[in-house]
């Protein structure tokens, strides 16, 4: 089962190595990792996805705790919490197929952020499940790059980080 964990940090360097270390001596693949500072620059949210399928996730967040840079540690259920990836995507266009592929962009509400004479690229947001859709849609025209960022998610309502 994948699990998503905020984690808010100081925001200094080394911190990073240090809780992604702490992952990668338990055993834990991380499948997904975000990092940026928080509204106030002294923070950052790291926002991990991990498979926690068959080990005890509190025993990494005991740990995580014990590290000196860690100031706060979120789980955020799906139905508790709104999450987004950020996909670009490179795709190979000639004349007959670049309407057909701007008009997919525009069915996923995606951008269009480049077009040369052979390209588009497409900026586009929303679920994993989104993303892997818009991916499959166009992959028939050629996809030629991606570039993904890794899931970012905040807890629903009032419930603060």
């Amino acid at each position: 089962m994948k699990h998503t964990i905020s984690v808010t940090v100081d925001n200094k360097p080394g911190v990073l190595a240090r809780v992604s270390n702490l992952f990668r001596r338990r055993g834990f693949n991380i499948d997904s990792l975000a990092v940026a500072p928080t509204d106030d620059a002294r923070y950052s949210r790291m926002t991990i996805v991990v498979d926690a399928e068959d080990r005890p996730l509190e025993q990494v967040t005991k740990q995580l705790y014990k590290l000196i840079n860690v100031v706060k540690i979120t789980e955020l259920p799906p139905d508790e919490s709104v999450a987004r990836e950020l996909v670009l995507i490179k795709v190979a266009t000639d004349g007959e197929s670049r309407a057909r592929v701007v008009e997919i962009a525009d069915i996923f509400r995606s951008k269009i952020v480049d077009v040369s004479h052979d390209t588009i690229t497409i900026e586009a947001t929303g679920t994993q499940e989104k993303l892997e859709a818009i991916l499959e849609l166009l992959e028939p025209f050629g996809v030629r790059e991606v570039a993904r960022t890794g899931k970012v998610a905040l807890a629903r309502g009032l419930a603060s980080e």
